[in-house]
């Protein structure tokens, strides 16, 4: 049989400069004479932001600069670095999940009590005390045991799932598990993710049960945007919550709560942080605090009844890059055309955020006695006068006259013995 030959590819260009280069190629895509013009890349520039895990920062970015320094020194672009700013996002750790597998067989001491639900096991019985055998964590170091990873997505809230289990190992069909309170709970660590550990959590199965917003929202809550972090399924439920009571400031029983009345103060000012809190953290990358931010919002709307549009418009507007499928549900409920991605941004305006009063915990030598509210504009001098003059200061003061008495404005009296 005649041998087929192949010529050896001699040419490595295309992989090495051009995925090095390739962001200059946006700039003059197509130019059929060169990678980029000079006019192309005096307009376009350098890169404004680049985002990309350490790994990839590591095998690949370097060789970008390697690249864009040899062009630049070639006079064909105007940059000495191919990006002006470089992120590098943490990566998500898995929360791996353990069961345990007793090594000898079950003691006949145990016998399902109310510690467990297991079987008694009698000692002539070896064909049934041969099988294997798994206790619940809490009960573990009662045995010598042996710790199994086991596939996180059939466990919940680290309750194993007993019968997707006997399914996922097969061989372990006709297993005991000895329970707690009715359930096998597993064990658990923080680790790497990885198929071997059987920690990988697919996307698609977080969308089916909560939605997309909900996993979009919880992997930025997971903690700053640059900082390794754990992926924990548990905690995924806070933020679905927070998404289901946004719609209940939509909704009830079915019946749309939208009205046209004017806002209060109070609901201005809690929505105006709120702008002024969010657009801070989108400009320094402080996704997970956003989160926090929308969650008190609408906490404290919640308490207030708000329902108004003109509140809860500029609140969809501004959530819209964090849930952007309720957010564009939300936006035509509240009765506009087009996409919420192409609303205005809202902006913040001081003006509401100014304190009409402040609450001042007035201390006798060091020890808050009680809480006195102030108008926000009181100087120093009329603070520590109200303050000596208020009727319950009578009591701790005994007649005596305050050695001193110091004013942190908008903050504490602490009035000196």
């Amino acid at each position: 049989m005649e041998t087929k030959k192949y010529p050896l590819e001699l040419n490595t260009m295309p992989g090495f400069a051009g995925s090095s280069a390739y962001y200059l190629r946006y700039e003059d895509p197509k130019n059929p004479d060169a990678l980029v013009s000079k006019e192309a890349n005096s307009y376009w520039r350098n890169v404004d932001l680049y985002i990309g895990g350490t790994e990839h920062a590591t095998g690949h970015l370097i060789y970008s600069r390697f690249w864009n320094k040899f062009l630049f020194d070639l006079g064909l672009v105007c940059e000495d670095e191919p990006f002006k700013k470089l992120i590098n996002q943490g990566m998500i750790q898995g929360r791996s999940n353990f069961v345990y597998r007793v090594n000898s067989p079950l003691p006949s001491r145990y016998g399902g009590t109310s510690r467990g639900e297991g079987r008694f096991i009698p000692p002539q019985r070896e064909e049934e005390r041969s099988k294997p055998a798994f206790v619940s964590f809490n009960l573990k170091d009662q045995y010598e045991t042996t710790p199994l990873h086991v596939d996180v997505n059939i466990v919940s809230n680290d309750m194993l799932d007993i019968e997707k289990f006997r399914a996922w190992r097969p061989e372990f069909a006709d297993a005991e598990f000895i329970l707690e309170d009715g359930k096998y709970i597993c064990g658990w660590a923080v680790e790497k993710m990885s198929k071997s550990m059987y920690n990988v959590v697919n996307p698609d199965d977080i969308v089916e049960k909560y939605g997309a917003d909900t996993l979009r929202l919880y992997e930025m809550f997971l903690g700053p945007l640059e900082q390794s972090k754990p992926w924990d399924t548990n905690g995924i439920d806070g933020v679905h919550r927070f998404l289901k009571r946004l719609w209940a400031l939509f909704y009830k029983d079915g019946n749309l709560l939208l009205t046209d009345e004017a806002p209060t103060a109070e609901e201005l000012k809690t929505l105006h942080k709120t702008i002024k809190k969010v657009s801070f953290d989108i400009e320094h990358f402080s996704f997970n605090t956003s989160v926090s931010a929308f969650m008190i919002c609408v906490n404290e709307l919640f308490t207030l009844k708000c329902s108004k549009k003109a509140i809860l418009e500029p609140l969809t507007i501004l959530l819209a890059p964090f849930a952007p499928h309720i957010a564009e549900e939300m936006y035509h409920l509240l009765g506009n055309e087009g996409s919420v991605c192409d609303a205005v941004f809202p902006v913040y305006d001081e003006a509401y955020l100014v304190e009409a009063s402040v609450k001042y915990p007035i201390s006798f030598n060091g020890k808050v006695r009680f809480i006195l509210e102030l108008p926000a504009g009181m100087s120093r001098e009329e603070v520590e006068k109200t303050a000596l003059a208020d009727e319950q200061a009578a009591k701790f003061l005994e007649g005596k006259t305050p050695k001193k008495v110091i004013v942190v404005p908008g903050k504490i009296v602490n009035i000196v013995l």
